[in-house]
């Protein structure tokens, strides 16, 4: 049985503990305001470039002149993965629900005899895949938001780094990976295809309906449009991706830190109580040994 100084060091132990996950807590929530306020209004802007480039890809068809980054290579061999994660930790399973779902598609696309490489973006997510997919990892990212949030500047040198591999032939499909913000308690795991361009079905619609049907006539032509659209729009995908997993990330972490901290509480209550019945019985030990040695004389 623990002494009353163990108990004791536990206690205090746990105190601090407690004041640390408070104050991770309260951080996070800061955080987050921000994070989400810079997620939420980069959606309008990301979503309706998405259904411009579809509009002018569905004019383009599969005319042969078509960009190569929306037509793809005509081949489903090779895949790469954007696995956008965090660099730290303490954020519940925010990190391990990415790799999980990664895992899973892996495993997938291997069984049907395709090619997977892996890009990391994030600390996390290399160390959780290394160990069973180490040779599939061709580059990482890591530090990425450290000054106070995803930057465009940032998304746009991974953007500019993914079109140079598809230009080199290096990858058919290149797809992002990262956690969708919905509430602070909940998160979305997301694939969202980048290369070669595959609009949501739903802006498809919108797009439709939004246009009645009319018929455009672009200055310049459809391909020069799309030529400089389509590596803008990765760009912004890969930003809007970014800054969906930072207000996810801070999110779980706010929402593991109160659980962390609610169970501090739990713990502390249950170890005082354990104090105070191992010190009461201490006490009436002495009690009963003193009234015995005095009886005995």
């Amino acid at each position: 049985m623990a002494s009353l100084k163990d108990l004791r060091v536990r206690i205090n132990s746990v105190r601090q503990t407690q004041k640390i996950t408070s104050a991770m807590k309260l951080v996070a929530a800061s955080k987050l305001r921000r994070a989400q306020e810079a997620a939420e209004a980069a959606r309008p802007f990301s979503e309706r470039m998405e259904r411009m480039v579809g509009s002018l890809a569905q004019i383009m068809g599969e005319r042969e002149d078509a960009p190569a980054m929306l037509r793809g290579t005509g081949r489903d061999e090779t895949h790469l993965f954007v696995v956008a994660t965090a660099d730290r930790g303490l954020c519940g399973g925010f990190n391990s629900s990415i790799t999980r779902a990664t895992r899973a598609r892996l495993k997938e696309l291997g069984e049907q005899g395709k090619t997977t490489k892996i890009i990391c973006v994030g600390r996390k997510g290399r160390e959780q895949l290394r160990r069973e997919f180490g040779a599939m990892i061709v580059d990482h990212t890591d530090g990425i938001g450290r000054s106070g949030g995803p930057s465009f500047e940032e998304a746009d040198e991974i953007g500019r780094g993914l079109a140079r591999r598809f230009e080199d032939g290096e990858f058919d499909t290149c797809t992002v990976v990262y956690n969708r913000f919905r509430t602070v308690m909940s998160q979305v795991v997301t694939f969202q295809q980048l290369i070669p361009f595959s609009p949501p079905e739903q802006a498809a619609a919108e797009e439709v309906e939004d246009t009645g049907g009319a018929i455009y006539e672009f200055e310049p032509d459809e391909e020069m449009i799309l030529s400089d659209l389509l590596p803008r729009n990765l760009s912004i995908q890969i930003f809007r991706s970014l800054l969906e997993n930072a207000a996810s990330e801070q999110g779980a972490r706010m929402t593991a830190m109160d659980s962390a901290t609610r169970n501090a509480g739990e713990m502390i209550d249950k170890l005082t109580l354990h104090y105070n019945r191992t010190r009461q019985a201490q006490i009436t030990k002495e009690l009963i040994e003193i009234i015995s040695g005095a009886e005995a004389l």
